[in-house]
């Protein structure tokens, strides 16, 4: 089992489970097999010999899927099977094991936690390891955000646990990475890596990756999340680089969730109209509102218009409101359609009318706490809802209503909110018993949530390829991880810090929102969390600028969203002619080389808010790509491009001059007269 850059082995024997070679070097990685707590007992699941399982499975992202599996050296009755699946071309191989055994055992927790080590692995050769967390909730901004932590020799000898979910070691010439598919917010750890002092890292289960007596029989497998490995001859910024192209390219078979599409979304002027003006946050949501929207996202370049919470009669059916849209969605669909542009809707998958059909037909899916089930609640305008379990046979019912509306509607983008971790201790669904404590059942429910979600997605865009699903974590407690970007991506900002967050009073109009307001502070918070694209491409964090004018704020809000997260939202029809042409005309332009901007690593200099504050894209490959430029005072800046060979066509706004030095670099000089920025596309005719 290779490709062209490693190669997947048996390890020998008594020296661990298999190994991950680099081809380049030889530099070997070695696996450790994992170990159970099968009926009282530690089972470690050594194998005599590993044989393939049927034939190997191509899919259309260029990875193969392998499947081995050998008898349990110490415990015949049990066979353990690994999923390996390799790209062509990258070094990233995602895994997970399944464990199947001859006859009825039970996995058991006798010391009142989840006994499972899912691997074990050496950092002894790599001097330097850094522990990359995904999920670490910023207050300031009100953001998840991108952290990455030292791990020194004290941490080891200390026996330090750290939640990661990635751990990646450098030296001696190579890097090394190993990562963990799941989701939570830090510190609430459902995995955690385990440090020693001989520089091993154990990842070992914490809560919800099983429950005490769940069966593990011939129909009854237990499988293992997905983990990943990858290892470069290089440093930790070629690994960064493999990492990322493995994310943006083969995690995920929904290829439409990776495109750089711009989105436009209904939301802030919904919330602008019941704060500023007074109305209901539904009264915008009418077809002549919209329609008159289409037509100046078209202008301004936006592909996929998404009509926020509303547009439904009811939650739970989602059935288009007859009151707000007499005629339905097919005036509005076709004129998208005539434009070339796609439909996205609101959701709130666990939200459930409670006069509607998917409710009575699933009241045993209620979701329920501390034996009460869950309470009628407004949302947003529409009828009282109650909320239903994914982690039960509902999931089922709520993929098939989203196909339904693909067909029905023509509905391709789908954007979930207010899915928390936690919110469902009941003994009847797929979460545990009775015979399981509620903490014990909460947890095992926190801990699929996740996954039963990628799966509504995967049925979903399987059905339907063109599908996109974006999962909203603007708020803390959500499942942030590797796992959802498996099949979708991320919701990440909407409108930033509220006043508490900053201990201020609640304005008497009762409107908490600091940063839905026009200005540079909403691109400062917005920005912020581009520090993701090292390990994940900024294209799965989709977050929303406004395009207000004056042209400053509106080429400061340009200069931000084609970095990537490529999101617009606010009052379309009170934009101006000359800024609804200037989005039109950068948007146009950024259309051309969005995809070199999605394939290269973004490069910060200068801190948010700082002056200047400038970010580079290249694509390496042809020197095409993106550079925006940031100040909040006025003068004279200059910068020099990282990249070399870059593309001698270039188009810039106003007061920016280009020349290159004999490597290809660009030289920028650019000229501020206030607060603002400027963007330099590389690979456009100017």
């Amino acid at each position: 089992m290779n490709n062209s850059t490693i190669r997947v082995d048996p390890a020998e024997p008594g020296h661990g489970l298999w190994s991950y070679t680099v081809k380049a070097s030889g530099h070997k990685v070695t696996m450790r097999p994992p170990v159970f707590e099968i009926d009282g007992a530690e089972v470690t699941a050594s194998v005599t010999s590993l044989k393939a399982v049927g034939t190997p499975a191509r899919s259309a992202n260029g990875v193969t899927e392998h499947r081995v599996a050998g008898l349990c050296a110490h415990d015949p009755d049990l066979t353990l099977e690994i999923v390996l699946r390799i790209p062509d071309d990258n070094p990233v191989v995602r895994f997970r094991y399944i464990l199947h055994s001859t006859h009825k055992r039970l996995l058991t927790r006798s010391s009142g936690h989840d006994a499972l080590t899912y691997l074990n692995v050496s950092l002894a050769s790599y001097p330097r390891v850094m522990e990359v967390r995904l999920s670490e909730f910023n207050r300031l901004v009100h953001s998840f955000v991108l952290s990455e932590q030292t791990l020194e020799p004290r941490d080891f000898d200390a026996a330090l646990s750290v939640m990661g979910p990635l751990l990646v070691g450098e030296g001696n010439g190579h890097a090394l990475l190993v990562a963990y598919e799941h989701g939570s917010q830090l510190p609430d750890a459902f995995l955690r890596y385990e440090l020693h002092p001989d520089h091993n890292a154990r990842l070992r289960a914490v809560k919800g990756s099983y429950v005490d007596g769940q069966l593990l029989a011939p129909e009854h497998p237990y499988t293992t999340l997905w983990m990943q490995v990858a290892a470069v001859k290089g440093t930790e910024q070629d690994l960064a680089r493999a990492f990322r192209s493995s994310v943006l390219n083969h995690m995920s078979a929904n290829k439409e969730s990776r495109q750089p599409y711009i989105f436009y979304n209904t939301w802030a002027f919904q919330e602008r109209n019941r704060w500023w003006y007074k109305n209901a946050y539904l009264d915008s949501m009418n077809e002549e509102r919209l329609l008159a929207e289409i037509d100046v996202a078209h202008r301004m370049g936006i592909e996929v218009f998404v009509l926020d919470t509303g547009w439904y009669e009811k939650t739970g059916d989602w059935r288009v409101s007859a009151k707000r849209f007499p005629r339905g969605l097919g005036p509005i669909k076709a004129k998208l359609d005539g434009y070339g542009m796609k439909l996205g809707l609101w959701f709130d998958p666990l939200a459930a009318a409670v006069s509607s059909k998917i409710l009575s037909e699933h009241r045993d899916c209620l979701m329920s706490w501390k034996g009460k089930p869950s309470e009628p609640h407004p949302v947003w305008e529409t009828e009282e809802s109650q909320r239903l379990c994914l982690v039960s046979r509902y999931r089922d019912a709520f993929a098939e209503e989203l196909i339904r509306l693909v067909k029905e509607v023509g509905v391709t983008y789908f954007k979930w909110d207010a899915i928390g971790q936690y919110g469902c201790d009941d003994p009847h669904h797929q979460h545990g018993t009775l015979a399981n404590t509620p903490e014990e059942r909460a947890n095992s429910y926190a801990f699929q949530l996740g996954a039963c979600m990628a799966e509504v997605v995967d049925k979903l865009c399987a059905a339907c390829p063109e599908a996109i699903v974006d999962f909203d974590i603007t708020e803390g407690g959500r499942s942030v991880g590797l796992q959802f970007l498996s099949a979708g991506k991320y919701f990440l900002i909407n409108n930033g810090p509220y006043s508490h967050d900053y201990n201020m009073p609640v304005p008497a109009d009762g409107n908490v929102n600091l940063f839905f307001f026009p200005g540079s502070a909403r691109g400062w918070v917005c920005r912020t969390p581009l520090t993701y694209d090292k390990w994940i491409p900024s294209v799965l964090f989709l977050t929303h600028y406004l395009p207000d004018d004056p042209a400053d704020n509106q080429w400061t809000n340009l200069a931000s969203l084609v970095l990537g997260q490529n999101g617009i939202w606010g009052d379309l029809l009170r934009i101006s002619e000359e800024g609804i042409t200037r989005f039109g005309e950068t948007l146009r332009r950024y259309r051309e080389v969005r995809h070199d901007i999605t394939a290269g690593t973004l490069l910060r200099t200068g801190e948010v808010s700082g002056s200047p504050e400038v970010y580079e894209k290249i694509n390496s490959a042809n020197g095409r790509g993106v550079v925006s430029l940031f100040a909040g005072s006025s003068g004279s800046y200059t910068y020099v491009t990282a990249a070399q060979g870059l593309s001698s066509k270039y188009w810039h706004n106003e007061d920016v001059t280009v020349t290159y030095d004999a490597h290809g670099r660009a030289r920028i000089e650019a000229l501020l007269t206030g607060a603002g920025a400027k963007i330099i596309f590389f690979g456009v005719e100017g």
